[in-house]
């Protein structure tokens, strides 16, 4: 094992995920633009959305060349935890 590589490509990873959080927080602020314009609490989950997300995705991996069951699973991941991010969040109007 090259120590020097390994370094080299966990530093790589760091940075990627810095731009990932920064991601992530963009996200959050949109889901909760998303939480203010939904009346009921019902509204927070839509199957249909999901499955066309999870559709686009599966198609976006195949074409990039990476494993869908990856992509899947970090997706379906983020979905469902923001659903509980805006149940735990979500005000009656």
């Amino acid at each position: 094992m090259n120590k020097k590589k390994l370094d080299l490509a966990r530093k790589r990873i760091d940075k990627i995920d810095n731009h990932i959080f920064d991601l992530i927080k963009q996200r959050t602020k949109v889901v909760k633009v998303m939480m203010d314009i939904k009346n009921l609490r019902k509204q927070i989950i839509d199957q249909k959305r999901i499955k066309e997300i999870l559709k686009k995705i599966r198609k976006k991996s195949i074409t990039s060349g990476i494993d869908p069951s990856i992509t899947k699973k970090i997706w379906t991941s983020m979905i469902w935890s923001y659903v509980e991010y805006q149940k735990k969040n979500f005000r009656k109007k």
